[in-house]
């Protein structure tokens, strides 16, 4: 496979007026990853897939998509299925008649018959769009991205409005094209999600890329976390503690195993019962309220 990254942006920027809605933005998705673009509402994600997708224009800076610029329609188009947060599909069309629409302007080949049967949408084929379900609606946009398998796909927010079996399809469609090696770009609100699925995350808050990294490595970046309470006063811990506004006692760590040992140790030595104890990792939305406060 090439190493050659299927998206390149360099100091992206990208302003509405006095508005800068994008500073600076630099990353790179690798062939064959998952990619995830997380962030607040109005952290720039929409906006800036909206420059890679060839919908917008930036104010500044670079963008590559296959080593073109996202507005050569002719040559990144076809290799590249977009799942958007509203796709508006004319009410009045079926949802075959719109499967093969999006097929005919996208460039890419298929068979509609195909397409509907992997979102789960044979039974609707000759439904009006108006007439389905917000989450029918969603499984419908799911089908042009992937139509005719592109090989980059971006997703901004696909399970939004799912139930949770129609969102482990979409899931375990994806997990298959992945296995072929499409790439795909994630924005989600879903962190659990993200944290489940991403080779890499990027956290944008107010339009700048704050931390980039496996989730491994981003969870990293913060101490781990022990919990728990006395139920009367004890001798003095063997780490550094505070108390949090229920009165827990908190200590983070950076050495989870030792700590935790030691304080196992400490409370065994003293008879001191931890209460409630509770002790693990940062989790990837420790780090990303950490990135917006």
């Amino acid at each position: 496979m090439s190493t050659t990254p299927v998206i390149e942006v360099d100091r992206l920027n990208l302003t509405y007026g006095d508005f800068h809605a994008v500073k600076d933005l630099s990353f790179a998705v690798r062939p064959g990853e998952l990619y995830a673009l997380l962030g607040t509402n109005g952290a720039g994600k929409t906006s800036t897939l909206e420059v890679v997708e060839g919908h917008r224009r930036q104010t500044s800076g670079t963008v590559l998509v296959f080593g073109h610029r996202p507005d050569d329609r002719r040559t990144v188009r076809p290799r590249t299925g977009v799942m958007l947060q509203e796709s508006g599909f004319s009410p009045d069309l079926t949802v075959r008649e719109s499967v093969g629409l999006i097929g005919r302007l996208s460039g890419r080949h298929d068979d509609v018959d195909r397409v509907l049967d992997l979102v789960d949408l044979t039974d609707r084929a000759g439904r009006k769009v108006a007439q389905l379900s917000g989450g029918e609606k969603r499984r419908l946009d799911f089908a042009t991205a992937v139509y005719g398998t592109p090989e980059l796909i971006i997703l901004d927010e696909p399970t939004t409005g799912l139930d949770i079996q129609s969102r482990d399809a979409v899931w375990a469609t994806v997990d298959r094209l992945r296995e072929n090696g499409t790439t795909i770009v994630l924005t989600t609100h879903y962190l659990e999600e993200a944290q489940q699925r991403a080779d890499r995350i990027g956290l944008m808050h107010q339009g700048v890329l704050h931390r980039e990294g496996t989730v491994s490595e981003l969870t990293r970046s913060l101490p781990a976390v022990i919990r728990f309470s006395l139920a009367e006063p004890a001798p003095t811990l063997p780490a550094q503690a505070a108390v949090d506004a229920d009165g827990n006692v908190v200590i983070e760590t950076f050495a989870l195993q030792k700590d935790l040992h030691a304080l196992l140790g400490w409370a065994q030595d003293h008879a001191v019962e931890l209460r409630d104890l509770h002790a693990g990792s940062t989790r990837l939305d420790d780090v990303f309220r950490a990135v917006t406060r």
